[in-house]
């Protein structure tokens, strides 16, 4: 396999391909395709929290049940993503992306008449499907010479294609037709995604050639795993309590749900800058300057904002969770340069994703839910310390800007 701290030679004014570290290089229908499908994947995810909100409201889901199908979708999620990793080649994936859009699409449909207990797991056979398709996704930006760019690009598609679907959610189909026809849109778009599979290369290249390489990550990959997960885990301990703490500050729930649309915004906006500063700038200085500039607006969260403050703060939040996530890619690459760890870092998202929520119910209570902000920031500079010991430790050559990117 090549090294992946070695620079990858400059393409020619014609070379419109998307070169792998190792292998073949992908075609531009084939990234677009490949990114489509991740996109497929994680789009319930910027519904979620009107969807469920509907569900409540009909009677179908209790506000504790809210958490908990959140919870399982998300772990069932992080968990086929994860498994896939582990024990599948990447084979056949013109037939696997195909099979698991229609699988997605049939739990969408299912959920039409189910409420509780049977919704709740109907969603986790979802989420499991949701995950072989991010697997693919995450297989091909672990391939690429700039994994941090083509993070961005997904980020980038996946956030603003999740904007979009919430808008037309929230302002036509519920109003109308209620969680159902939610369930009806999701199961629609799922479908499509069949031909956006079809698209996608038959298989990936080995990430390595050796037998020794295969498996599991190695120890540094598995820690660098470790400090991806409690990373994500701080912003979303703090993310999921956004309207309780707009009400601590005497705020509304119409502040609370436009400093949610500001987010989404936010998010799109960082990750083009992620998609711009790949190549360009070292993955510790845009973690250790995010992880500061996060400190500083989860620490306004605890005082008592205005709105228009309340709602400048959380899209500010969202431009810097997105330009984060993308640099994650080189961060487990360096540790672990078999790229092994890299394919698992879907999942380490995902799981971080629903451990905040689960620690955070732990530090709340009815009259006070700020304790989240403490616990948000301690998983964030936990994480941190992990990634910054992986650097320091390094033994390999240290990433630059001419490499992986």
């Amino acid at each position: 396999m090549t090294d992946p701290s070695a620079r990858i030679p400059e393409a020619s004014a014609t070379d419109h391909r998307i070169h792998e570290a190792s292998g073949q290089s992908f075609n531009p229908k084939e990234a677009a395709a490949l990114i489509a499908v991740g996109c497929n994947s994680l789009l319930v995810l910027g519904v979620l929290p009107i969807l469920l909100g509907a569900l409540a409201d009909a009677g179908r889901l209790s506000n504790s049940e809210i958490g908990l199908s959140a919870m399982v979708e998300l772990l069932s999620m992080g968990a086929s993503t994860g498994l896939m990793g582990l024990v599948r080649r990447p084979r056949r994936l013109k037939g696997i992306g195909a099979a698991f859009s229609l699988a997605v699409a049939l739990a969408d449909l299912t959920s039409l008449r189910l409420s509780h207990g049977p919704l709740i797991l109907a969603r986790g056979g979802a989420g499991a499907s949701e995950g072989v398709l991010l697997w693919i996704t995450v297989g091909m930006i672990a391939r690429t010479a700039t994994p941090e760019r083509w993070a961005g690009v997904f980020f980038t598609a996946q956030t603003a294609a999740q904007l979009v679907l919430c808008i037309l959610l929230a302002q036509i189909v519920l109003p109308r037709f209620g969680p159902n026809g939610a369930f009806v849109a999701l199961a629609t778009v799922a479908a499509l995604g069949v031909g956006a599979a079809v698209f996608t290369p038959s298989a990936f290249s080995p990430l390595t050639a050796r037998p020794e390489d295969s498996g599991a990550p190695p120890p540094r990959g598995i820690i660098a795993l470790v400090a991806c997960l409690l990373f994500v885990a701080g912003g979303g301990a703090i993310g999921v309590y956004l309207e309780p703490l707009a009400h601590e500050a005497g705020l509304g729930a119409g502040v609370a749900g436009a400093a949610l649309w500001t987010s989404l915004i936010g998010q799109v906006i960082g990750g083009a800058l992620a998609t711009f500063l790949a190549g360009r700038v070292r993955y510790v200085f845009v973690f250790v300057t995010g992880a500061a500039i996060s400190l500083g607006i989860w620490a306004l969260l605890g005082l008592d904002l205005p709105g228009w403050a309340f709602i400048t703060d959380n899209a500010v939040s969202g431009v810097v969770a997105m330009t984060l996530a993308p640099f994650i890619a080189p961060m487990t690459i360096e540790a672990d340069p078999s790229r092994r760890a890299a394919i698992q870092s879907g999942a380490a998202q995902l799981l971080g994703g629903a451990l905040g929520p689960l620690l955070s119910s732990f530090v709340v209570d009815a009259q006070d839910v700020r304790g989240v902000l403490w616990l948000g920031g301690g998983l964030l500079l936990l994480g941190l310390a992990i990634i910054l010991w992986l650097h320091v430790t390094n033994s390999g050559p240290k990433t630059t800007p001419a490499s992986i990117g």
